[in-house]
């Protein structure tokens, strides 16, 4: 019984992988780590931002697709981050941690990697809903935040898989995914087919503050430096239209509507 007991001990005092357990009597967010600045806000959801600034922020990007059999298949793209599922619980590390998904606001699933699975069941008892947010955390559930924003995007769940349109329809809608860092766009500046009467989303994100503008159409939005920002609008006219930023007077895309 002793030797047993020396060996547990023993395992214990060694300095093993990280758990994703967390330890007894502790909270679920323990808010731990020096990086960056832990502000007194949540996220919406119970937790709290830890602020870092928008050069070298985590970024993530979200993408949704009709999975063949059942639901959905969501791919996050991520920047200046990893999933590190083994250290979860741990303290707070500049570019790691996990995701989390939410339905129209509301909590969904957590992810561990840049793939997952949404089952139409899943759905059905989330309620239903239509957006599909992503946001980063730290591996102490804090959540990587710039300009007191979480770190996030959110796409929109735009047909069921039941009615999802075959490879020779063209989906309803067109969604341009556009990101400006260090004076430079990608991905680089080309021209998109659009139909006419088609609903347009360009997701923008900028490191630095600007303001996106579609000419010929007079559509604006502000650009806040570390967020991704959806301007949505209808292309009720033909021609082509370039879309740019102001203060930088960045060419970011042109849309050619048909």
């Amino acid at each position: 019984m002793l030797t047993a007991a020396a060996l547990v001990l023993g395992a214990g005092a060694c300095g093993g992988r990280a758990t994703t357990h967390h330890k007894p009597g502790t909270s679920h967010e323990q808010a731990t780590g020096s990086v960056g600045r832990l502000l007194s806000s949540d996220d919406g959801s119970g937790h709290r931002l830890r602020q870092v600034d928008a050069k070298g922020a985590p970024e993530v990007t979200l993408a949704v697709r009709p999975d063949s059999e059942d639901g959905w298949n969501v791919h996050l793209s991520v920047r200046n981050f990893r999933f590190t599922p083994d250290s979860v619980g741990g303290g707070a590390l500049l570019g790691r941690g996990h995701a989390r998904l939410f339905l129209d606001g509301h909590p969904l699933a957590r992810v561990y990697g840049a793939w997952f699975h949404l089952p139409e069941s899943l759905l059905r008892g989330a309620g239903g809903g239509t957006e599909l947010t992503a946001r980063l955390y730290a591996d102490d559930h804090t959540a990587w935040a710039v300009g007191s924003t979480p770190v996030q995007a959110t796409a929109a769940l735009t047909a069921t898989p039941a009615t999802a349109p075959t490879p020779t329809e063209s989906a309803p809608g067109t969604t341009l995914e556009i990101s400006i860092r260090d004076g430079k766009v990608s991905p680089a500046p080309g021209r998109a087919e659009i139909k006419k009467g088609e609903t347009v989303r360009l997701r923008v994100r900028s490191d630095h503050d600007d303001n996106l503008h579609v000419h010929g159409y007079d559509k604006e939005a502000r650009l806040p430096a570390g967020r991704t920002v959806t301007l949505t609008f209808t292309a009720d006219r033909t021609g082509l239209f370039e879309v740019e930023t102001h203060e930088s007077d960045l060419l970011l895309t042109q849309l050619v509507v048909r």
